[in-house]
């Protein structure tokens, strides 16, 4: 059954929070009869897209997200309409599949949101196998990391964070507040096809906010094992995104929530280089250093990783802001690779503190912008009305 409500019709001084509430629980239901929800949005003020159309699924994951964009629409006198589109296509269905090409998808168009429903679906079912927990957890703000130390710090500084019930393959922790604005860390294992992988499922819950918290390997002389490094932008050398993106894009962290964590880094006095980071899909790139090394001195890199610029690539792609906090974990141009003792003694020792400066500036993102982080330089000029905070 079809609810309509034309916000623009209210007194100024009406409560219009009910009403979204209503429009949301009317998306849900119409989920729960087995169609495809449609949400219809006009905007009067508009002159060249007054009329926008989407459609939904799994909509309670991202229940938080509908109610603060409709929550806008509605305080600037849209007329919503929800109804249903059509029957729910199966995932043994070839049609199913034939949904999923982004590339017959135009991410730039101006649209209601960012994704089809069937990739939404598709994207909510696959980030519960890899993970562990369903969807409806995931919380605003996403931490990822390589690992499980880093995961056993979270849960201690959130003793009552759920995770998984089983042994997966990107283990999710989340620390759960009301309206989802509390924190999820992600295990997300090493290397970029995990880093993209990932970012292709999380980008369909709109989050405010991924910081990728990892290690690196320090560049500069006056770095030492310990230090952190501040991602300002990325050398893309991991190539997994290039036939999507090409290298020419430049591709930053978000300002602002590079500046909370540089805010935690200088308040706590700690050591940290921001700078370049160059991220390979090759591990072993000492072993064939000339190709690497040439690329890191022209892009004046201050460190080596390989995930931060996937996560950032990824991140512009589907306007997701993000931003890398990453730990000097070893030093191969100036004699200390990473070794075996060197490197436990190391993981002991800077793991609470890392873990700590990230969780706290995404603490500070949400305190300060509670309708999520300014956004405007990762928005296309024909930008999708829910495509990002």
């Amino acid at each position: 059954m079809e609810r309509v409500v034309d916000f623009a019709a209210l007194s100024p001084e009406a409560d219009r929070t009910p009403l979204v509430g209503s429009l949301c629980d009317a998306v849900e239901e119409t989920w729960d009869e087995g169609l495809y929800p449609l949400v219809v949005v006009d905007r009067p003020w508009s002159r060249h897209n007054p009329l926008l159309r989407g459609e939904f699924a799994r909509p309670r994951a991202v229940r938080w997200y509908l109610e603060r964009e409709l929550g806008k629409l509605a305080s600037a006198g849209a007329k919503v309409t929800v109804g249903g589109s059509r029957e729910r296509v199966p995932f043994d269905d070839p049609a199913h599949f034939e949904s999923l090409d982004e590339e017959a998808w135009d991410l730039r168009q101006k649209k209601l949101f960012l994704f089809r429903a069937e990739r939404i679906d598709l994207s909510l079912n696959r980030l519960e196998h890899y993970t562990g927990t369903p969807a409806e957890r995931f919380q605003r703000h996403v931490l990822f990391t390589n690992y499980e130390m880093h995961a056993e710090a979270f849960r201690a500084r959130y003793p009552g964070a759920v995770g998984p019930a089983r042994s997966v393959q990107m283990p999710a922790w989340h620390h759960e507040l009301p309206g989802n604005a509390g924190l999820t860390l992600v295990n997300i294992g090493v290397g970029p096809s995990n880093a993209k992988t990932i970012t292709d499922h999380v980008a369909v819950l709109r989050p405010d906010a991924v910081l990728m918290v990892g290690h690196c390997a320090g560049l500069r002389n006056h770095q030492e094992v310990g230090d952190l490094v501040l991602a300002t932008g990325y050398m893309r050398d991991d190539r997994i995104l290039d036939d999507v993106l090409p290298t020419s894009v430049p591709v930053a962290s978000n300002h602002f929530l590079n500046a909370l964590l540089l805010e935690e880094m200088e308040a706590r006095g700690l050591s940290y280089r921001m700078g370049t980071v160059f991220t390979t899909s090759n591990r072993n790139w000492e072993f064939n250093q000339a190709g690497a090394l040439a690329a890191i001195r022209a892009s004046r890199s201050v460190a080596v990783d390989m995930e931060s610029a996937t996560v950032a690539a990824n991140g512009f792609r589907y306007r997701i802001p993000t931003a890398a906090l990453l730990c000097v974990s070893d030093k191969p141009l100036h004699g200390q690779p990473k070794l075996s003792a060197e490197a436990q003694a190391f993981y002991r020792e800077s793991r609470a503190t890392h873990l700590e400066v990230a969780a706290e500036a995404l603490e500070k993102a949400r305190d300060r912008f509670p309708g999520g982080l300014p956004a405007s330089d990762i928005r296309s000029a024909d930008e999708p009305l829910l495509g990002s905070a």
